[in-house]
C-alpha cells in the first residue's frame, strides 16, 4: 500500500506542475504538446499519466478550473442546503467519507492541550506529503506540503498550537490514517477535533456539509450559518482551518469563480477541486 502511495505522490509532483501551467495559461488554451513539453514528458506519457491520476484528459480537467465553469456551479448551488442534495457516486474515493466534528472544551482551549496526547507524523499522499496530528477524539491537524524539509516546520506549528499537549511521533498510526482517508472503502468514518470560537466552529460545520465536487462562495457560507453580513469573518474562519481536506475549505471560492489563495497552495486547491469534480462526473 505504501509503495502505491509513493507512486501517487511522485505523480502528483508532475501533475501539479501541469495544473499550474494550465491554470496560468487557460486563456490561451494550451494543447497537449505544449503542456507535455513544459513538464518534460512525451505527449503519450503525459496524457496517460494525467488521465490515470485525474480520471479525465488534461483538456477536460482544464474546463473544471475555468471561471465560467465555477460560476455556473455557484449559480446551480446558491446555498449549501441545496448542494447537499447533489447525487454523488459511491465509487470514488472520499465520496462517502463521513466526517464527525468535535470541539475542544473551554478548559482544553485555555490550557493549550494540557493532559491531551497527540500522535503525529507524515506520509505520502495523492496530494503531496500529508502531515496528520490526531488524538483519541479525532484529527486535530492535517497539512499538505511538497518538500520533505518542511516536516520540521509543520512539527513546530503543531507544538505552538498545542504547547502543553504530550506530542508523540507515530509513523505507523499516521500511515494507517492516511490510507483510510484515501481509501475506496465506502463506509469510512473520520472524526476531527477542532479548537476555535463558536463562530469558527459553525463555519467549519457548514463546510463539512459540502459534498465532493461542489463549490460554494464565502457569501453562501455566511448565509448558511445565518450571518449574511459576516462574509469577511467567514473568510477569516476558513483561513484558520487547521484540518485540510476533511474540513473542505478548498471547496469555497470567490463569487467571481476564481480559485483564490489556499493555505496549502493554490495549485493544490486547483488539483483538489478539479480531481473531485472529475471523480463526480466519471461516477455518474
Amino acid at each position: 500500500m505504501s509503495a502505491s502511495y509513493k507512486v501517487e505522490h511522485e505523480n502528483y509532483q508532475r501533475i501539479a506542475k501541469a495544473i499550474e501551467y494550465l491554470s496560468e495559461h487557460q486563456l490561451q488554451q494550451p494543447d497537449l504538446a505544449q503542456v507535455a513539453a513544459h513538464i518534460g514528458l512525451s505527449e503519450f506519457h503525459f496524457q496517460r499519466l494525467f488521465t490515470q491520476w485525474a480520471g479525465v484528459s488534461p483538456k477536460q480537467f482544464l474546463q473544471y478550473l475555468t471561471k465560467e465553469h465555477a460560476k455556473s456551479q455557484l449559480r446551480e448551488q446558491s446555498v449549501l442546503s441545496t448542494s447537499i442534495n447533489v447525487g454523488l457516486s459511491s465509487s470514488s474515493r472520499l465520496h462517502d467519507l463521513m466526517i464527525k466534528m468535535e470541539s475542544v472544551t473551554p478548559g482544553e482551549f485555555r490550557s493549550g492541550g494540557k493532559n491531551l496526547e497527540i500522535r503525529y507524523a507524515a506520509h505520502y499522499s495523492p496530494y503531496g506529503f500529508c502531515f496528520i496530528a490526531t488524538t483519541i477524539r479525532g484529527i486535530c491537524k492535517l497539512n499538505f506540503y511538497d518538500d520533505e524539509n518542511e516536516y520540521l516546520t509543520v512539527c513546530n506549528e503543531l507544538e505552538n498550537e498545542w504547547p502543553n499537549a504530550k506530542l508523540i511521533e507515530d509513523k505507523p498510526l499516521i500511515k494507517t490514517l492516511i490510507e483510510r482517508i484515501f481509501s475506496k472503502d465506502n463506509n469510512n468514518e473520520m472524526s476531527v477535533l477542532v479548537k476555535g470560537t463558536e463562530f469558527q466552529t459553525r463555519v467549519w460545520e457548514a463546510l463539512i456539509k459540502l459534498p465532493v465536487g461542489s463549490l460554494a462562495s464565502y457569501q453562501n457560507v455566511a448565509e448558511e450559518i445565518q450571518r449574511p453580513k459576516s462574509v469577511r469573518a467567514v473568510a477569516t474562519a476558513i483561513a484558520n482551518n487547521k484540518v485540510a481536506l476533511l474540513i473542505p475549505c478548498h471547496r469555497v471560492i470567490r463569487a467571481t469563480g476564481e480559485l483564490n489563495h489556499y493555505r496549502w497552495g493554490k495549485t493544490r486547491k486547483a488539483a483538489m477541486v478539479g480531481w473531485e469534480k472529475s471523480s463526480q462526473e466519471s461516477g455518474k
